[in-house]
């Protein structure tokens, strides 16, 4: 069943701020004990001097190298000689320095705020402990990859540790299927390394076909009616692709020794601009952590025929004779492994293509690590604008060649974020366990029954508009809001997900300084078990707040009384033209709810509800009941509570007949002014009593109500 969210139904309303701060929860002790962030600026840079016989170049000093960044000198403030030759027959004993930190359920997100880290001393051990080795990562992208293609990454894995791994190789197996999994940590145990190769048999592979979309022109005729374009999966997997080459790179960041990740995949192919995002970020990451990627392509020397493989299915159309369908494969084979040399050739690594010698790979990773200078700096430049930086590497020495990485991107701030740096930002804090909270945001959410098994659910989400900066602009005061926001099955599997940007826009900024921003939306749902998560971010500082939480639609038939949740409101504002499935939409006006549950005394309080399916009953001298004709007698009243006191009910509302007989619902909206109430905390009770069936509820809610002259009367704005 596809559910997607109401579109029209987004509302911006300002509501007050005294009423925000009242009602809803303070940050937790613990949130907002941690949130410093810690970074290292840190620059390193790898170096290899050979003379003009090819023969490394050592015994250098720091003295004797001169480093630019942007043509400016930059102070060296570490230096160290690697020499993985140099080393003797020992065995490293399994480092935990990747299972410790990279989650089996799900793949790394950017950097967070975190609790100070009691094994910093640890990582420095560790550091010490690979002096001088080579670290290699053998990633298995079993995603995307078909078992025979999986056997050859093995042979050839298995070729090296028996016959090619050095004394200095460290090596570490991981593999991406459903989840980004560390199969062994780093060791150089032939064994161990060999176990788990052996592991990866027939059947770890995910294989899949690459589609072709649009016309039917030049596709395999697989007799088949419909096939999905499965565009949206390879822009979908080949994100996952990516964000796990950055999580692996994020994590090996504390070890200064240059990485070596070998990608053993199928292609990866890149179809849009996000990817284009996700790609930038793999690769800066890889960068600043000293991580070089070679990729391997596993379908090895192809021969390309015009009619296709003999596995597939034959092609429809001309194109197998004109020559269109050899282009067309030809344009799809470099698509997908474009992106495998750009990984390589940005890292510092190389891309191994169109070769079923698969064993060079190893032997160019071992060349390009044996011994190199390792060279750190800090950059003179600190402007975070994410810029590309050039370095340049000289050595005071005639006549030698000097081989390095030639730059990187500098890291952004939010001003000077990329537009898809910035939605990338946005998925990845959606996506994050670890919510930010630096922009307060509370949300409420409702249940109204559009069909047996169908609900609309109102959605409003709150933020204090004295956190929001505003920019003056020609005479009005300007700000936008991101909104983002997911809603997930009992399962967490994505039902629907909500995307939009509001536009504000004012007179004086004192308007809404001390009032809410109130962004209201709304999805449609099946009964059952939901977690709502939803990430709004002001864009002048890209200060962001997240709020998640369970929220649950029962199954009204099970119950005696079928009863929709209840609104509290004290505003309305005109309904957006042609939108008519929200049940809070009467007479033209749509009924804004109240998040907080806090009114002015001088306000008039509206409660909305609805009754679904009431029993039916024969009443003697009615005008129905002379005809035959059964009637429905639905009885509602609100009381106040202070304590258990009660000090206010209202006169009894009665329904006699359906007034919205399409959904089958009794609908209740009563208007009650609360001047005559005193000012303070009340339990409001609504009184719902089906009377054809002897049935009633008394649900209760909290609400607080405050002197008229402590807040002001809320306006809409759109």
């Amino acid at each position: 069943m596809t559910m997607s969210p109401f579109r029209g139904t987004r509302r911006i309303v300002a509501a007050l701020l005294v009423c925000l701060l009242a009602s809803s929860p303070l940050l937790s002790q613990d949130q907002a004990e941690y949130t410093f962030r810690v970074e290292s600026e840190m620059v390193l840079v790898n170096v290899t001097v050979r003379d003009k016989n090819g023969n490394f170049v050592g015994n250098l000093k720091p003295e004797d190298f001169t480093l630019l960044e942007d043509n400016k000198p930059q102070k060296i403030v570490s230096f160290d000689l690697e020499n993985v030759d140099a080393v003797a027959v020992q065995s490293v004993p399994p480092a935990k320095t990747l299972s410790n930190q990279l989650s089996t359920n799900q793949l790394s997100q950017t950097a967070k705020p975190q609790a100070p880290n009691p094994a910093a001393s640890a990582a420095d051990k560790l550091a010490d402990q690979f002096k001088d080795r080579r670290l290699i990562i053998l990633f298995f992208d079993l995603s995307a990859m078909e078992p025979d293609e999986i056997d050859r990454a093995v042979t050839s894995a298995e070729h090296y540790v028996d016959t090619q791994m050095a004394p200095a190789d460290v090596v570490a197996i991981v593999s991406l299927g459903s989840a980004l999994q560390v199969n062994q940590d780093f060791t150089s145990d032939r064994d161990l390394l060999k176990k788990q190769l052996q592991a990866f048999g027939e059947g770890s592979g995910q294989g899949y076909e690459e589609g072709t979309t649009g016309t039917t022109e030049g596709t395999p005729d697989a007799g088949q009616a419909f096939t999905a374009d499965d565009t949206e999966y390879n822009i979908f997997n080949t994100d996952r692709r990516l964000e796990a080459l950055r999580s692996v790179a994020k994590k090996l960041s504390h070890l200064q020794q240059k990485k070596s990740l070998i990608y053993f995949s199928s292609g990866m192919d890149r179809t849009g601009i996000e990817n284009q995002s996700e790609l930038r970020a793999a690769t800066n990451a890889a960068v600043r952590s000293n991580m070089a990627i070679y990729t391997m392509d596993l379908r090895g020397l192809q021969a390309l025929v015009p009619g296709g493989e003999a596995q597939n299915a034959s092609l429809r159309g001309t194109s197998p004779y004109s020559g269109q369908s050899m282009i067309n494969a030809l344009n799809s084979n470099f698509t997908t492994q474009e992106t495998l040399v750009t990984l390589a050739s940005d890292t510092g690594g190389k891309a191994f293509l169109d070769s079923n010698d698969f064993t060079q790979i190893f032997k160019g990773v071992q060349q390009d690590t044996s011994q190199y200078y390792l060279l750190g700096y800090r950059s003179t430049n600190t402007a975070k604008d994410g810029r590309y930086r050039r370095i340049s590497v000289k050595v005071k020495l005639p006549g030698v060649k000097v081989d390095y990485r030639r730059g990187y991107y500098a890291a952004a701030d939010y001003k000077h974020s990329t537009k898809d740096d910035k939605e990338l930002q946005l998925e990845e804090e959606l996506a994050s366990e670890l919510p930010t909270t630096d922009l307060p945001l509370y949300l409420s959410a409702a249940y109204f029954r559009l069909e047996p098994a169908k609900f609309y659910v109102p959605i409003s989400l709150v933020v204090p508009g004295s956190q929001i900066p505003f920019t003056r602009s020609s005479d009005r005061d300007k700000a936008t809001l991101d909104v983002i926001g997911m809603v997930m099955d009992s399962e967490h599997h994505p039902v629907t997900r909500i995307r939009d940007t509001v536009n504000l826009a004012i007179n004086t900024i004192s308007e809404v300084q001390k009032k809410n921003v109130q962004y209201d939306t709304g999805v449609s749902l099946p009964p059952g078990k939901f977690h709502l998560k939803f990430v709004i971010r002001e864009n002048e500082t890209g200060r962001m707040g997240s709020f998640e939480t369970d929220f649950v639609i029962p199954d009204l038939k099970s119950q005696p009384l079928e009863m929709s949740s209840i609104v509290l409101a004290s505003q309305m504002q005109p309904a957006k033209k042609g939108v008519t499935a929200n049940p809070l939409i009467r007479d033209g006006e749509e009924i804004v709810p109240n998040v907080t549950h806090v009114f002015s005394s001088g306000q008039d309080l509206r409660l909305y509800y609805e009754v679904y399916d009431p029993a039916r009953l024969n009443v003697p001298g009615t005008a129905e009941g002379a005809a035959g004709k059964n009637i429905i007698h639905l009885l509602s009243s609100v009381a106040f509570f202070r304590g258990k006191a009660k000090v206010f009910e209202s006169s009894q509302v009665e329904l006699t007949s359906l007034n919205e007989r399409d959904r089958k619902a009794g609908v209740f909206q009563l208007d009650l002014p609360l001047n005559s109430l005193k000012p303070g905390f009340y339990t409001c009770q609504v009184n719902v009593i089906d009377d054809a069936a002897g049935q009633f509820l008394f649900p209760r809610l909290a609400l607080l109500i405050r002197p008229q002259g402590k807040a002001a009367v809320p306006s809409a704005t759109n």
